[in-house]
């Protein structure tokens, strides 16, 4: 078995833990298993190993935008995860929210500004201050800004436009953030994240120890947990993705929800949300990945039994 980790984006760090985290785990189920960076050398590396499986602990570009899951595909090797349409899907923001917002599920008002003309937007246009600017293919919080001020706007949009080609805006909705994970078409426990000396869940909330809390199951109504679970299954199933997916949802102090964005492939680093959503609901680590494993060997039976 294969464990593909790294990748050359800004999210390889997370990627190592990732996957250093899912080898402990096979090891303790009794698996041989081998680390491969997502590099220049992987194509000889993977044939060589020639795997039953890729376990996919990519994050980012490359990884979780289709471009791993479409080499797997033309190798011929089963893989854990979403495929190619449905990953590139999931990873670019704009095309989700446009999706979402055509079959009616709630999302907050964005717009998209693409750097490669070399002209920058003075303003937002349409949207209002405050505004959340973020990549547009970007995941793990990589590259977030609050930009509550013109000021802060053109300090973003210059910071942004050296590091990235496109960057997607959408207004600010304040209240509770919760995320909740779906394993195999079943919502799991709602978590709410609750950030610890940062002013909302950044990178450094997301990683570093202590960053952040996270309460699951989340201490509210029954109601309200049905009804994020609801979205959750609804978004992953609208982008067809498969396997398992986080939804990060914004919830106002009205009780209204918003869907902030979709992962998926979900984290499982010590400090990530979907283990904790497993665990909450029964399920081991050991147990999450033995099940994800097991999924990609059954389309590998598949794809054999086809040809």
């Amino acid at each position: 078995m294969a464990v593909v980790m790294g990748g050359r984006n800004t999210e390889r760090e997370v990627s190592l833990v990732t996957g250093n985290a899912v080898l402990r785990a096979l090891e303790t189920l009794g698996c041989e298993a081998r680390g491969l960076d997502f590099d220049e050398r992987f194509v000889d590396a993977i044939r060589e190993t020639n795997p039953d499986v890729a376990f996919i602990a990519m994050h980012g570009p490359g990884g979780e935008d289709g471009t791993l899951q479409a080499v797997l595909e033309w190798l011929r090797v089963p893989y854990t995860g979403s495929d190619v349409r449905s990953s590139a899907l999931a990873m670019d923001k704009h095309l989700t929210k446009k999706l979402l917002s055509a079959e009616g599920l709630p999302t907050p008002s964005w717009d998209t500004y693409d750097f490669t003309g070399g002209t920058l937007p003075l303003l937002p246009g349409s949207l209002n201050l405050p505004l959340v600017v973020k990549p547009r293919n970007e995941g793990s919080s990589a590259g977030v800004r609050m930009v509550r001020t013109h000021e802060e706007w053109s300090r973003a949009m210059i910071e942004l436009s050296g590091q990235r080609s496109a960057v997607l805006a959408e207004e600010l909705v304040e209240g509770r953030e919760f995320s909740c994970g779906v394993l195999f078409e079943r919502a799991l426990p709602v978590i709410e994240i609750v950030p610890e000396g940062h002013e909302f869940y950044d990178y450094d909330a997301k990683y570093a120890p202590g960053g952040s809390r996270h309460e699951v199951p989340a201490k509210i109504a029954s109601d309200l947990a049905h009804r994020l679970q609801i979205l959750a299954l609804s978004t992953h199933r609208l982008l067809g993705l498969r396997d398992y997916s986080r939804t990060d949802i914004m919830v106002t102090r009205e009780g209204r929800p918003y869907i902030l964005e979709i992962n998926s492939l979900p984290g499982l680093t010590p400090t990530s949300l979907f283990p904790d959503e497993c665990a909450a609901a029964g399920i081991t680590f050991e147990a999450l990945i033995d099940q994800l494993v097991r999924a990609a060997l059954d389309r590998g039976r598949t794809l054999v039994d086809a040809h």
